[in-house]
């Protein structure tokens, strides 16, 4: 434990956490005493170990008693850890409706009624500003890729302006889904990209298609859910900065792609979490597949390996299950 770490003990909390480990004989009065504080320092000391569950009342007297280190800090963590899911759910939410203002907005202006709003309908056209962009782009492009495994036609046709791109000193920072990590030809380019001096990393989902340049431009799908209507070229400066603060939400809950993924507290990984979510929410397994980009028989095969783990029978019995042993609570509010 250290001072100020995440775990939330501040550095004169663990001190008299330690001290009553090693002499649970004190009352908070041989507490200041032993570590020179007064005893009021030391009372408000206990209250913050109590709220992290560290510490009790022991019997009706002025005593406390310090909770058994390992299941002290096991109860601590876990409650860091549904904190940190609660927190990662209300940003979910603020990405989807974020996403969803992005797209009415642009729907509602019709080119020249406002400036800094292009209309792009035709996939050439987007495919003509995108290079155009990048071949301009000095600082930064930013970019979110869901879908899943990217189309090697697109991976090919991207490479030379990628690389031109980066050989100019331009950053590069892009967020695919955890998906493309079974497909070979994707992780090959993003490892190329890496090896050129590219960032790249994956979440379970996107909110939307998205590139920013140089926190001036960004372009995004007039509609979302289909991206062969068009996009929009948006250059307002607040517009922008919302999209420049969504990116920098998803890339830092998303994981490197050399890093191996990471189980929660029930045996989870994110991309499982993610799918009993969407189905919890009424999704059906081929909603979900798009939007954890893989296939049908991907999602199904998940369902059928969480539900052997569940020791559920039916979809039905996994729900019940999944509530009775709360692989979801941490996602709402409630403790891990």
């Amino acid at each position: 434990m250290t001072a100020g770490g995440p775990i939330g003990l501040d550095a004169f909390g663990e001190a008299v956490y330690r001290a009553m480990l090693l002499h649970p004989e004190l009352d908070p009065g041989g507490l200041a005493a032993h570590l020179g504080s007064t005893e009021t320092e030391v009372l408000e000391a206990l209250d913050r170990l109590a709220d992290l569950a560290l510490t009790r009342p022991a019997g009706c007297g002025t005593r406390w008693r310090a909770v058994n280190p390992e299941r002290g800090l096991a109860a601590l963590l876990a409650h860091q850890e549904a904190e940190a899911a609660r927190r990662q759910r209300e940003m979910e939410r603020s990405r989807a409706a974020m996403a969803g203002l992005i797209a009415e907005y642009a729907n509602l202006h019709a080119p020249g009624e406002q400036r800094g709003i292009e209309m792009l309908t035709s996939l050439d056209q987007v495919r003509d500003r995108l290079v155009h962009l990048a071949s301009d782009a000095t600082a930064e492009v930013l970019s979110f890729a869901p879908g899943g495994p990217q189309p090697a036609q697109v991976m090919e046709a991207s490479r030379t302006l990628d690389q031109e791109t980066l050989e100019r000193g331009v950053r590069m920072r892009t967020v695919y889904q955890d998906s493309v990590r079974n497909d070979p030809a994707t992780v090959q380019y993003a490892r190329w990209l890496h090896g050129l001096g590219g960032a790249v990393r994956t979440a379970p989902t996107l909110p939307l298609r998205m590139i920013v340049v140089d926190n001036a431009t960004a372009i995004v799908p007039i509609d979302p859910e289909d991206p062969r209507k068009g996009a929009v070229l948006l250059q307002s400066p607040g517009v922008v900065a919302a999209l420049r603060a969504l990116f920098d939400q998803v890339w830092d809950h998303a994981r490197p792609l050399g890093a191996s993924a990471q189980r929660d507290l029930h045996g989870l990984t994110g991309q499982e979490r993610e799918l009993l979510r969407l189905l919890a929410d009424g999704l059906t397994d081929e909603r979900a597949g798009q939007r954890l980009g893989v296939s049908l028989r991907t999602v199904r095969r998940m369902m059928a390996d969480l539900m052997v783990r569940m020791d559920a029978r039916s979809r039905f019995q996994a729900g019940i299950q999944v509530a009775a042993l709360g692989w979801l609570a941490a996602a709402e509010d409630a403790p891990a």
